[in-house]
């Protein structure tokens, strides 16, 4: 079709189908009109063609054919097109030459959104000798000024005026769904403007967002440093509309056949047994762990308060195991299985790549936004591995991330707050790299008690002989190196990753009265089980925030039979997976009792009551000496108070850290 057909026929489409969505556009003072895609296929085919493969001229004639509907209030409309047919629906990796100048539509994970900033897109010039008028449409990068005027002259020319569109430049990288195995994903430069960069619609598109893309993918030459052009060049899409997708990791379409399938399994007597053998099939064991990891998969109800503020549903678990206990594999098999997921590992992680990252936008140049694993997985789960051995300041980075579940940026000149609603899965190994059968286990735990407190559960993956549980683990292993393929799962990982899928789509249970009393008394009960001991200094064994955490254990579990309701049973389970986790580090020594101060603060309460005892004693010293108190005279006390020589020394030790005492001599202390 010629230009001037292309206007005539997209004027009757506009007057027989979208005049009435014109007439509230131009009502509404917006400057875009939004057209199916689909319904000018079926008006006009050939325009629809030309469309998409000469976007540039066909885009120029369809909105010429607006100047036939008299709208010069309005402005300028520009047109915008959505819902491509599935032909023109593009993944970034299969971008190739071929592609280039074709109207498609490419969905993506914002990964890096630039300021706004003014570009020029027209400029008028006059000409001083003979007063004639040249536009001149910046097309480029650079600014292009005439070069000479119709009456011969040549040279300076006055600038009259200058047209100024908005536009921003966005980073889009492949959804993770669509990459198979451990693919990288691709990027691709998004270049947006004018009402695509309004306020609204900027909030729609900031890092972390899933978004679809209609454009045109164009070519940009690169230049080389001397001067002068690659024969490479490198490609951008720029957009012709910017439609936010569903921002969770539900986009799985399920048919009428899966849920089928899904509600039969549900009703599966043996369900918990299933899911839980089907986490991790190769690897043999770890029961509680496996089932741990299901109702993580699974996950708790997001709950909003009156106040705007809300309670999280995700749970976070933490394996801490000796090398080789397959903690590695466990978390491999999760960033597989579940429907959104990335991994992460160690010493290759930073603090920037876990959360976000503000980088120089070298296109616009300005400052750019680029968001990290833990936003990139919102709404999913992000399993990190060799989390002990990430640096202390990286580390800290995830604090905000694992309860408020955001993550606030402020840096350069942005100040931003992005979701991270992940649910975080992490795995390392005990201080000295193994476990020491001596030692308590939280003792050696090589990470704050800060970052630790934020983990619903725990668990330590221990590596001790045992001949009949060698026996069994060396048979399966080497029947998997025999015959690889029997490690099956008795559930298939993509009828699992629809399960989970289906669960978060639909499933919102509540809690019973039952559920509500089983996890009430248990709590309560446990709390005030200890009477011994002064009353600041008994053991604490569950906080307020292990209350939680059972609650949402209790709705995982309601969630796996597709149960609108907690009952008792989900309860009973959820603590027992909680008991099971606070008896393997959260068990005092000393008393062997349960006391939650241990992973909280690092200090249990029977360490405290010896350091309180020591420090009253070194008070009651000096009153007696004088200002410096011999350190033996101090341990003579103690050991007459029952406390044994190696734990005064170990209460001095930490007296002396948080500067309560200082040593001016050998031997000898004084109070500061």
């Amino acid at each position: 079709m010629d230009a001037q057909d292309q206007v005539e026929k997209f004027k009757d489409f506009i007057e027989s189908v979208y005049l009435e969505k014109l007439h509230e556009v131009v009502r509404k003072g917006e400057s875009s009109l939004i057209i199916d895609f689909k319904e000018l296929v079926q008006f006009a085919p050939e325009l629809a063609d030309d469309l998409l493969e000469k976007p540039g001229d066909a885009l120029r004639s369809i909105e010429l054919s607006l100047d036939s509907f008299d709208l010069q209030e309005a402005g300028i409309i520009k047109i915008r097109f959505r819902n491509l047919t599935d032909s023109q629906k593009i993944l970034i990796k299969d971008i190739r030459a071929s592609s280039l100048s074709k109207l498609v539509a490419i969905d993506g994970i914002v990964r890096q959104a630039s300021e706004v900033r003014p570009q020029v897109v027209s400029a008028k010039f006059e000409c001083p000798s003979c007063g004639n008028t040249i536009t001149i449409p910046q097309l480029e990068s650079k600014f292009k000024e005439p070069t000479k005027c119709s009456c011969g002259r040549q040279g300076r020319f006055h600038l009259v005026h200058k047209v100024l569109v908005d536009s921003q430049r966005l980073v889009i990288e492949e959804i993770p769904e669509y990459l198979e195995g451990g693919e990288q994903p691709k990027r691709l430069a998004v270049y947006a403007k004018e009402d695509l960069v309004d306020p609204k619609m900027e909030k729609r598109a900031t890092p972390g967002s899933k978004i679809r893309v209609v454009g045109v993918i164009q070519e940009i030459p690169i230049v080389a440093h001397g001067g002068g052009q690659l024969v490479r060049f490198d490609i951008v899409v720029e957009a012709n509309h910017i439609e936010p997708l569903e921002e969770t990791f539900f986009d799985l379409e399920l048919s009428k056949k899966d849920v089928e399938e899904i509600n039969n399994l549900a009703k599966d007597p043996k369900i918990y047994e299933k899911f839980a053998q089907s986490i991790a099939p190769s690897i043999y064991g770890h029961e509680k762990v496996k089932e741990a990891i299901v109702l993580q998969l699974m996950g708790g109800v997001k709950k909003l308060k009156d106040d705007g503020t809300t309670i999280r549903g995700d749970m976070h678990v933490l394996l801490v195991g000796d090398p080789g206990a397959a903690k590695s594999t466990m978390l491999n098999f999760v960033s597989k299985a579940a429907p959104k997921a990335r991994f992460v590992s160690g010493k290759s992680v930073t603090g920037a790549g876990l959360t976000s990252t503000v980088v120089r936008d070298e296109f616009i140049r300005g400052w750019a936004l680029e968001a990290g694993a833990l936003v990139l997985a919102n709404g999913g789960i992000c399993c990190i591995d060799e989390l002990d051995k990430m640096t202390p300041e990286d580390r800290a980075a995830m604090h905000e991330a694992l309860e408020q579940q955001r993550i606030s940026v402020a840096k350069a000149n942005i100040q931003a707050t992005l979701r991270a609603e992940t649910t975080v899965l992490a795995a390392a190994n005990p201080k000295l790299g193994r476990f020491d059968p001596y030692d308590p286990i939280a003792k050696q735990i090589d990470l704050p008690p800060t970052l630790l407190n934020r983990f619903d559960l725990i668990f330590a993956i221990r590596d001790i002989p045992n001949k009949k549980m060698d026996e069994k683990i060396a048979t399966h292993v080497l029947n998997l190196q025999k015959n690889p393929e029997k490690a099956r799962s008795a559930i298939p990982v993509d009828v699992l990753r629809k399960y989970i899928a289906y669960v978060k789509q639909k499933i919102k249970p509540k809690l019973t009265e039952d559920a509500i009393k089983e996890i009430k008394e248990f709590y309560v009960n446990l709390r005030n089980s200890e009477q011994q001991g002064e009353e600041g200094l008994r053991p604490i064994p569950i906080s307020a925030r292990q209350l939680e955490a059972l609650v949402r254990l209790a709705e995982g579990s309601a969630r796996i039979r597709l149960s609108e309701e907690v009952t008792k049973e989900d309860a009973r389970r959820a603590i027992d997976l909680l008991e099971y986790s606070l008896r393997q580090v959260g068990v005092d020594p000393e008393t062997g009792k349960i006391d939650i101060d241990r992973i909280s603060t690092g200090i249990s309460a029977s360490q405290r009551g010896k350091i309180v005892t020591v420090r009253e004693i070194i008070h009651e010293l000096e009153k007696k000496i004088g200002a410096t108190i011999p350190v033996k005279d101090v341990i003579s006390e103690a050991i007459s108070k029952g406390i044994k020589e190696d734990q005064v020394e170990d209460a001095l030790e930490k007296l002396k850290r948080s500067g309560d005492i200082f040593e001016p001599r050998a031997g000898f202390l004084q109070r500061l």
